[in-house]
């Protein structure tokens, strides 16, 4: 019986309300993913700018160095923020993964927005701030670069927008190395966008 307690006081302590928060969101964020970004090519910064950088000049497959950068954020995020967090993130991580093979089963909503970068940019910023916001405000991280960011606002004490937005713009910077500045430009926007809607959504306060 002390055994028991022992596990039971490792495992996280879920409660109804962030988990469906977590599973909506990773929704929101994997019909934004599928619908908008892969489709006009306007992408995100952080882990996936990363795993593209190390592709382009030292020849990395994106799936280890993806793997990888995704788990010590993980890691990371652990650390800083407890076992609540890992199984938010786990709710969060595996409903994305559901959602986005659910609507992969489906034709593109709108494939004319790839010729319409600005209005993918701005639309996929929507989605992945709302997506994403809902994720971190359960506590949990639907991706490395939340988790990332999640634990750096935590230990430095500054609003995770402002996380999001100096990992994005390092990686951005550093993507000029071999991305068209153009091309960069919608992504800049997007990114900027996204991570002040992830604060707003983080903070936000429904007046009882």
């Amino acid at each position: 019986m002390a055994d028991l307690k022992n596990i039971k006081k490792h495992l996280p302590q879920f409660k109804a309300v962030p988990c469906l928060q977590a599973l909506l969101g990773s929704a929101i964020l994997a019909f934004g993913m599928y619908n908008i970004h892969s489709v006009s090519s306007v992408t995100e910064g952080g882990i996936l700018g990363l795993t593209l950088l190390g592709e382009h000049w030292l020849d990395l497959s994106p799936a280890v160095s993806g793997f990888l950068l995704n788990a010590v954020c993980y890691v990371f995020g652990w650390k800083t923020l407890g076992r609540d967090f890992i199984g938010y993130s786990a709710i969060a991580g595996g409903g994305f993964s559901v959602f986005y093979a659910l609507f992969e089963q489906f034709p593109a909503v709108y494939p004319q927005i790839a010729q319409m970068p600005l209005v993918a940019a701005l639309v996929g910023a929507v989605f992945v701030g709302l997506g994403a916001g809902l994720c971190v405000r359960a506590g949990g991280a639907p991706c490395g670069d939340d988790a990332l960011a999640m634990a750096l606002s935590a230990r430095l004490k500054v609003r995770i927008q402002w996380v999001y937005l100096v990992s994005d713009l390092l990686v951005l910077g550093l993507s000029l190395t071999y991305i068209p500045f153009n091309r960069i430009a919608y992504s800049l926007l997007t990114v900027v966008l996204s991570g002040q809607l992830i604060g707003f959504v983080q903070r936000f306060k429904v007046k009882k």
